[in-house]
């Protein structure tokens, strides 16, 4: 069968990724994590809730793992969560998924890439200063 793009983009069955976050540093866990919450997310609140259970069990990871995961993403900024309640049929209240709120992802790669500069810069003068120091002994022969 020959391949056309018709074949595999039946529209409601996809949903983009931003190339950004494959560049913030984050581990395969947490790129898995979030991009699953994109997927449940409502497009116009940015919010979803699902469980640590259904995102485990979409993704194959344990509910620890998630919920370790889920505290990376909210770490560095990209998710906030807030927790939820539930009241049962007989009116006691229990707590319930945690409500998560996508961040706009611009800002946080800005700001991770403003750090990656400023760590690249404090090398650079650390490099600097050990080839002075350096210059220094070989000039008074202590350094061959």
């Amino acid at each position: 069968m020959k391949y056309t793009h018709d074949t595999r983009d039946i529209p409601g069955t996809y949903f983009p990724v931003p190339k950004s976050i494959f560049n913030l540093g984050l581990v395969s866990g947490e790129i898995l994590v979030y991009i699953y919450l994109m997927y449940c997310e409502d497009r116009k609140t940015f919010q979803c809730y699902p469980s640590y259970n259904t995102i485990g069990t979409a993704v194959g990871m344990s509910k620890n793992t998630v919920k370790k995961y889920v505290e990376g993403l909210e770490r560095r900024g990209l998710i906030y969560t807030e927790p939820t309640m539930v009241r049962t049929k007989d009116g006691r209240n229990h707590n319930g998924s945690l409500l998560y709120t996508l961040q706009p992802l611009k800002p946080i790669e800005d700001a991770y890439f403003d750090k990656l500069i400023r760590i690249q810069n404090s090398k650079m003068l650390a490099q600097a200063a050990l080839e002075k120091y350096d210059n220094k002994l070989k000039k008074k022969g202590k350094l061959n």
